[in-house]
């Protein structure tokens, strides 16, 4: 498939009558505001939403993904996106509920704000009757005194209703508690709604779910500040098979940097997706038709050894958000790791990030191949390992080892890498000093 036909899948599904019924239909809806006010807001005239991103690391990750593709999807049929980057609340944190955030420099935080924005900017169209727009709510709060944001907007807030927030809740009843810092993070989010409605019309906010009690702060200031109505959106969490969300705040974010998290390694947790996730993902995370929705879930029901579903999900998301090219070097890395290519041909950046992947050691140039195997952990001892070798189940660099006495000499890939294989599936990279 061409970057073309991937891209031109960027396209709401006409199989759908409103963009509301597209979205729900995706599972994009876990909570929201009134359904039949949203369903005729998005029906009809143009409006403007956003959504935010905190720059509390220098990336965004898989659950920023969900957000930016919504924006996508609710701007192809025609809305006005707003990417709010905060600069602000960046430097205070959202309670998160294990324990207190680390307050970064406010120097990191600028620079990371730079690097969001970037991020942002590639899931949005900024030029057009609905083009994007990008916004920072450190402009607003950095000129607002103390006293003006207590008199200003402090005082359409109740102490009661604010202790009920979940993320408020569960750390008050915690050994931690809560700082007064990361309690008032939701006065700051409320702020930010009621200035993009006031300055730019915007009607509706997007987030993940375990952030409503911070979306519906805006909805409920706005209605208390201007006595007028706006909207939320709280999308589902992308979980893992044992339910834990995928985050920064987890310890096992899936990056959208390729510094933080490479193509090779973005495009394996797509393909590695269980038979019992994939098509709630290619829903989401992908701009294919119901219709193709529709029959790779016929797919997974009728020949799930082909995985043609996992396959699909991964070559579309990282399309999506490496390119085309990278996309194709991780496709052609996984094959060639696998006796299904040239290794060869692999690009050195690309043939690290995957061997960096799998179990790998470093090692000088006359190590036996036999002993890379145990330092490895492809086997549990010498004699282990020249009894797979006589076996015939020894591969470096997909060529067969017939000698016991081999060593990686004159035998590595460029870039001073090899890989070695035991059997047809296990795998283990090896760095040359």
């Amino acid at each position: 498939m061409s970057a073309s036909e991937v891209l031109s899948t960027q396209r709401n599904d006409d199989s759908f009558d409103d963009i509301w019924e597209e979205i729900v239909w995706r599972g994009l809806v876990h909570v929201s505001t009134d359904e039949t006010e949203l369903k005729a807001l998005l029906a009809g005239e143009p409006i403007t939403y956003y959504c935010g991103f905190d720059p509390t690391a220098p990336s965004l990750h898989l659950g920023n993904l969900v957000q930016l593709l919504l924006m996508r999807r609710l701007q192809l049929a025609g809305h006005r996106p707003l990417g709010l980057v905060g600069g602000s609340t960046g430097l205070i944190g959202d309670p998160r509920p294990s324990a207190e955030r680390t307050l970064n420099t406010k120097e990191t935080v600028s620079e990371w704000v730079g690097y969001l924005e970037a991020q942002v900017s590639k899931f949005l169209a900024f030029e057009g009757d609905n083009a994007a727009r990008l916004v920072n709510n450190l402009d607003w709060t950095a000129p607002l005194s103390a006293i003006d944001f207590l008199r200003d907007i402090g005082k359409h807030f109740r102490v009661g209703t604010m202790l009920k927030k979940d993320a408020v809740s569960a750390r008050l009843n915690s050994d931690a508690g809560i700082s007064y810092t990361e309690f008032s993070y939701q006065i700051l989010q409320g702020m930010d709604f009621l200035e993009l409605f006031r300055n730019y019309g915007c009607l509706l906010q997007t987030g993940g779910s375990d952030q409503w009690g911070n979306l519906t702060s805006g909805t409920d200031l706005i209605r208390k500040a201007e006595g007028l109505t706006a909207h939320a959106i709280g999308t589902p969490l992308i979980t893992n098979s044992d339910g834990t969300k995928f985050g920064k705040s987890e310890g096992n974010a899936v990056w959208l940097d390729p510094t933080l998290t490479s193509p090779y390694a973005f495009y394996q947790f797509w393909l590695n997706t269980d038979d019992k996730d994939v098509i709630e993902r290619l829903k989401i995370f992908t701009f294919l038709p119901r219709v193709e929705i529709e029959r790779l879930a016929d797919a997974v029901e009728t020949e799930p050894f082909r995985r043609e579903a996992q396959r699909t999900l991964a070559l579309h998301v990282t399309t999506l958000v490496h390119g085309l090219g990278a996309t194709e070097a991780a496709i052609a890395a996984s094959g060639a790791l696998f006796g299904q290519g040239d290794l060869t041909t692999l690009d050195s950046a690309t043939l690290e990030a995957a061997l960096r992947e799998l179990p790998h050691t470093t090692t000088p140039p006359e190590t036996l191949v036999v002993q890379l195997l145990v330092d490895t952990g492809l086997a549990s001892s010498l004699g282990e390992s020249r009894r797979a070798l006589e076996q015939g189940g020894v591969y470096l660099n997909n060529t067969k080892v017939g000698d016991a006495a081999m060593t990686l000499e004159g035998h590595t890939l460029p870039g001073g890498m090899a890989v070695i294989r035991r059997g047809k599936k296990t795998l283990a990279g090896v760095f040359v000093e």
